[in-house]
């Protein structure tokens, strides 16, 4: 997916606490939405793990949300007259920052 059609719902998600940005992208119809959650979940279970940061996940806020442009797949598609043409396959980069608010 591109990092312009993530980086839209990223926006979104900016600021607000981790539980109310889950709910947000609950509610958002785009398949986009259902990766940056799977993001979001990583990244909570991530700062809430016991053996490393230990922080409490209802005071965990969205400090940063980026969608940045990850390596392109070339592919060509059979055109008229034998000639091909270029097919572009973007990829993202989904990166999550969470805070406890301190």
């Amino acid at each position: 997916m591109s990092p312009s059609k993530v980086g839209q719902v990223t926006r979104l998600i900016q600021g607000l606490s981790a539980s109310n940005a889950l709910e947000v992208l609950r509610v958002i119809p785009r398949k986009s939405a259902r990766m940056i959650e799977k993001t979001l979940k990583s990244a909570i279970a991530n700062a809430t793990d016991p053996n490393s940061h230990k922080l409490d996940a209802a005071l965990l806020l969205v400090k940063e949300a980026v969608a940045n442009e990850g390596p392109r797949l070339k592919r060509y598609q059979p055109k008229a007259r034998g000639s091909a043409g270029p097919i572009i396959k973007r990829t993202t980069h989904i990166q999550i920052v969470l805070t406890d608010g301190q």
